[in-house]
């Protein structure tokens, strides 16, 4: 977490969060209407923008995924829950940017890099599924089993795809310009010595905490999955209490890495 806080000394850095975050919300809100769960979510290829940012940008583009998330929430889906929105697009661009770090070579050098990649949108796109449909439980505004699951599908389906080509589209041309992280922040990528750790807790959050909340969401309040899952039965902050000592276990692995 140390550069998310170090990015705010650079101006080139905080310009790339304020791009990341005008691109991701210009590429979100024309797709409000394509909601999947009205007033909390929909379906947009501008998914794949976080992925790629964060690999791009770094912290800069965790920091902008989030925000621009955030401005696409003022097209008519602002609300309480947009504070979870705001911590699972962070997520969604941070995690990559820690797993798979920046190199002399390009990302997609190689099919490994390409392995790890896809791995790592997977994981990352659990752990956005987890933080905001556990908080949006919480807040009773919709059942985990809705939620959390459509999130994870939403985002996987469309960065799985979208994510390496555009990343193979601007992965040259960002290098060329200087613009990398690496290169303006002016540091060399690094995994602190906590990373193992830190990963380690991270995937034991991300899938014990989606497993916890299915079970209590479909097995113990008798909800549906998807978007079924909505019901007169639906009782908030069961799935809460049940899934926060995982979201607990996320926060701390994401800062360990």
């Amino acid at each position: 977490m140390r550069e998310v806080a170090r990015m705010w000394e650079n101006t080139r850095m905080v310009v790339l969060a304020a791009v990341t975050a005008a691109v991701y919300a210009a590429l979100l809100i024309p797709f409000k209407p394509l909601t999947l769960i009205p007033g909390l979510t929909e379906t947009s290829p501008g998914r794949a923008i976080p992925f790629v940012a964060g690999l791009l940008f770094g912290p800069a583009g965790a920091v902008g995924s989030a925000l621009g998330n955030l401005l696409g929430d003022f097209s008519g889906t602002l609300g309480w829950g947009s504070l979870f929105g705001l911590g699972g697009n962070f997520l969604l661009a941070y995690i990559p940017y820690r797993i798979v770090r920046a190199g002399a070579a390009e990302y997609l050098s190689n099919w490994r890099r390409l392995l790890l990649m896809e791995a790592a949108i997977i994981l990352a796109a659990l752990a956005c599924g987890l933080f905001i449909g556990w908080g949006i439980d919480l807040l009773g505004q919709a059942p985990f089993a809705a939620l959390a699951n459509i999130i994870v599908v939403n985002n996987v389906i469309f960065t799985v795809v979208l994510g390496p080509l555009l990343l193979k589209a601007l992965d040259k041309r960002v290098r060329r310009l200087g613009l990398l992280y690496p290169d303006v922040l002016d540091v060399a990528p690094r995994r602190p010595r906590t990373f193992a750790l830190g990963l380690i807790l991270v995937v034991v959050a991300c899938v014990g905490g989606m497993v916890a909340g299915n079970y209590v969401s479909l097995g113990v309040e008798g909800h549906g999955l998807f978007a079924s899952g909505f019901g007169p039965d639906f009782h908030p902050g069961t799935v809460g209490a049940g899934v926060a000592p995982f979201v607990a276990l996320l926060v701390m692995g994401v800062i360990l890495i």
